[in-house]
C-alpha cells in the first residue's frame, strides 16, 4: 500500500472530524457526520494497523479515533449519584439477601461465645492449659483496660479497622472453600472467650463486658456478616439453584460479595472510632454501652429495613445503565 497516497486522500476527512471533536455544540447535520467521520477513521486506522503500521501515523489516528469516540458517547462527568444508590439500594439489598446467612452465623457465635465463655470461668485448669501464668498475673486487668489507650486514639482506630478488614477478608475470600471460614471464626472466638472466660474467674467480668460491648457489638456483627457472605459464596458451587451452572451461581454470589465487602469498609470504620474514641472514654458505663448498642440496632434497621423495602421495590443491584458502557460501532 502506498501509504502517502493513502494519507493524502483522507487527511482532509480526519482534519474535518479533529474540528468536530473540538466544538462544544453540533448542528444535527454536523453531529451524524461527526460519527460518520469517526467510523471512517476507525476502519482507516485498522487498515494502517494492518498494512503500513507506521508508528507516527499510528499513534496520531488512535488519538484522533478516541477523541471521536468522546464526542460521540458524549463525556461522562462525575457524579454522586450512584455512589448514594449504592448506599441506599445496593448495600442493604445484598445485606438483606444474605441475612439468613449472617444471622445465623451471628446467634450461633453468640451462643457458643456465651457457653465457651461461662466454661472457661468455671474451669481455671482449661484457662492455663491455653494461656500459662494467666491467673496469677496481677496486672491482666490493667493490660486489658490499657489497651485501649494505649496508642493515639486516630491511630489505634486506624490499626483496629485494618485488623479487623484483614479478618473480614479472610472470611469472605476463603468462603468458596467453606472450612477456613470456620477457622477463622473459631480462631476468633477462642481469643475472646478465652479473656472474657480469665476475667469472669477473676472477678473482673464487668470490666471486661464494659470495654468490649460498645464496639463489640458492631464490630463482630461486621466479622459475621463477612463469614455468611463468604459461606453463601462456597454454597453456590455447591447448590446452584435450578437453571443455573455452578460456574454463574459462583459468580453472581462472588459479585454479591464484593458488593456486601465494601460496605464492611464503612462498617468497620465506624467500629474502629467507637473501639478508639468511646470504648476508654471516661464516660459512664451505661453511655459507652448505650451509645454501641444504638448504633448496631441502627445498622440491622439499615441492613434489615431498608434492605427489605428495596427487595419490595424489585431493585437490582446492577448498575443503572446510564453508568455503564455504551458500545459504539466502529465500521
Amino acid at each position: 500500500m502506498d501509504l502517502d497516497a493513502y494519507v493524502s486522500e483522507r487527511r482532509g476527512e480526519w482534519n474535518r472530524l479533529e474540528a468536530l471533536t473540538r466544538r462544544r455544540k453540533l448542528a444535527p447535520h454536523e453531529a451524524d457526520e461527526l460519527v460518520l467521520l469517526y467510523q471512517r477513521a476507525a476502519t482507516h486506522l485498522s487498515v494502517v494497523r494492518s498494512h503500513s503500521p507506521d508508528p507516527l501515523l499510528v499513534a496520531t489516528l488512535s488519538q484522533l479515533v478516541l477523541a471521536g469516540r468522546a464526542a460521540v458517547t458524549g463525556g461522562r462527568r462525575f457524579s454522586w449519584r450512584p455512589v448514594a444508590r449504592f448506599f441506599t439500594t445496593t448495600l442493604p439489598l445484598e445485606l438483606y439477601r444474605s441475612r439468613h446467612w449472617w444471622l445465623l452465623t451471628m446467634v450461633l457465635n453468640v451462643l457458643a461465645g456465651g457457653a465457651l465463655i461461662a466454661y472457661f470461668a468455671g474451669h481455671p485448669d482449661v484457662i492455663e492449659m491455653f494461656s500459662p501464668g494467666a491467673l496469677g498475673n496481677s496486672g491482666a486487668k490493667d493490660s486489658f483496660v490499657d489497651y485501649y489507650s494505649e496508642f493515639q486514639a486516630q491511630n489505634f482506630a486506624a490499626s483496629v479497622w485494618t485488623h479487623n478488614a484483614l479478618i473480614a477478608g479472610q472470611c469472605l475470600a476463603s468462603g468458596v472453600l467453606i472450612v477456613p471460614v470456620f477457622w477463622v471464626l473459631g480462631s476468633n472466638l477462642l481469643n475472646i472467650t478465652l479473656t472474657g472466660g480469665l476475667m469472669t474467674c477473676t472477678g473482673d467480668g464487668d470490666i471486661f463486658w464494659t470495654y468490649i460491648l460498645p464496639h463489640g457489638f458492631l464490630e463482630l456483627t461486621a466479622i459475621f456478616v463477612a463469614a455468611g457472605a463468604g459461606l453463601r459464596i462456597g454454597w453456590a458451587w455447591i447448590a446452584p439453584g435450578p437453571h443455573r451452572t455452578r460456574g454463574r451461581a459462583l459468580a453472581e454470589r462472588a459479585r454479591a460479595g464484593m458488593l456486601v465487602a465494601l460496605g464492611l469498609v464503612v462498617m468497620l470504620l465506624v467500629a474502629g472510632l467507637l473501639e478508639a474514641y468511646v470504648t476508654p472514654s471516661g464516660w459512664p458505663d451505661g453511655v459507652r454501652i448505650g451509645a454501641g448498642f444504638a448504633v448496631w440496632l441502627a445498622f440491622l434497621a439499615y441492613a434489615l429495613g431498608a434492605g427489605a423495602a428495596a427487595e419490595r421495590r424489585g431493585e437490582s443491584s446492577d448498575l443503572a445503565p446510564e453508568h455503564t458502557v455504551t458500545e459504539v460501532p466502529t465500521a
